[in-house]
């Protein structure tokens, strides 16, 4: 292998990394930022999660995750995978295919937005 053509691949990689700079910043600036709305998310889980994650975040069932408090790109990507049946869960298949992106968005502002305390034991 001559030097020339490592130079040649290392100078490709530089161009490579570049244009998917540019491309990523182009859909940066050009993709519509979905601003969160609380109120709505607390209102749409008052739908459809109360039942068994309760609209303060806090299970219902022993089964069910608690939400509150969790970080809410978590609970978009989670609800998203169950949308498009990446994750699996027969239940949340059938609520989650119905919240559209700002659904998913507004339930992760509101469920992310409730502060949690824990206590570790003596």
């Amino acid at each position: 292998m001559h030097a020339s053509s490592g130079r040649g691949a290392a100078s490709s990689m530089r161009g490579l990394r570049a244009l998917l700079l540019v491309v990523a910043l182009a859909l940066a600036v050009t993709a519509p930022a979905r601003a969160a709305d609380t109120a709505a998310g607390k209102a749409k889980a008052g739908e459809v999660c109360l039942n068994c994650h309760g609209l303060n975040g806090i299970s219902k069932l022993p089964d069910a995750p608690n939400l509150a408090g969790q970080p809410a790109q978590y609970l978009e990507a989670q609800l998203t995978a169950y949308r498009s049946g990446a994750r699996q869960h027969e239940v949340m298949l059938i609520i989650a295919q119905d919240l559209t992106d700002e659904d998913i968005t507004n339930l992760a502002a509101w469920y992310s937005a409730i502060k949690i305390s824990a206590q570790v034991p003596p």
